[in-house]
């Protein structure tokens, strides 16, 4: 599966690297939805891959995929 470039990766887990809490936007993602900081990213985001989760949280806006991320793993 590619990445839909959704962001809920980027908002939903938490990123204990960046110092970024679970459902808070990481400083690093733009407003298209992509890192910033790609390159130079975290090891922890390198290891993201799109997976069935990503289908099972789809929503139409990032909110929505967060809460859905959020309520599946009880955050």
């Amino acid at each position: 599966m590619e990445c839909c470039q959704c962001g809920t990766c980027c908002v939903a887990p938490d990123i204990s690297s960046l110092g970024k809490p679970p459902g808070v936007r990481c400083r690093h993602l733009g407003e298209d939805q992509r890192c910033l900081e790609y390159g130079n990213r975290p090891e922890v985001c390198r290891g993201y891959r799109p997976d069935e989760l990503c289908r099972r949280i789809s929503a139409p806006t990032l909110e929505e995929r967060v809460a859905r991320y959020r309520a599946l793993f009880d955050l």
